[in-house]
């Protein structure tokens, strides 16, 4: 094979790996014929889609990306809490607020990645960016400082991502 052959049979191993993996749990299953029709949509989906990619998309910082998926996950666990509180007890103790937030990334792949982390956690909703994608709009069920808020998303989630995609 030529050198960039296995480049376009394979455009995004990672991207590959992951979607496979998680063809595997989503179906609980790792028999062999949901191996093999994982591996096929592993295989198709990123080779479908990679003339929709305007620039590569190049992660580095692995132990970043981890740590951001931890601090993810354990993010959500604690906001799910917190919510249901909240959602249980006095109506009058929600003080729900639109923030803008000032974002730095300017990857598609990053601000869609904040975007994504922002809705999941369980509180927050973004829900607009601006046409320059120098800010995005985000809904807190309850947020008494939003200068507080702006920053622990920038710091929490928005500094490791520029750190990931550079």
């Amino acid at each position: 094979m030529k050198p960039n052959g296995l480049r376009s049979l394979l455009p995004s191993p990672w991207l590959s790996l992951s979607l496979w993996a998680c063809w595997l749990m989503l179906n609980q299953s790792a028999s062999v014929g949901q191996m093999l029709l994982g591996a096929a949509l592993a295989l198709a989906v990123p080779w479908a889609t990679q003339r929709f990619s305007v620039t590569p998309l190049r992660p580095r910082a692995f132990g970043v990306i981890l740590r951001l998926a931890l601090r993810v996950l354990k993010d959500i666990v604690l906001s799910n809490i917190d919510v249901a509180r909240r959602v249980l007890g006095p109506e009058a103790a929600l003080q729900p607020a639109w923030v803008w937030v000032p974002i730095s990334l300017q990857s598609p792949a990053g601000i869609v990645a904040l975007a994504g982390v922002v809705t999941l956690t369980p509180g927050t909703v973004s829900s607009e960016i601006t046409e320059d994608r120098r800010y995005l709009l985000v809904h807190a069920l309850h947020c008494t400082d939003p200068a507080a808020l702006v920053a622990d998303i920038l710091a929490r989630y928005e500094a490791p991502l520029l750190e990931i995609l550079g």
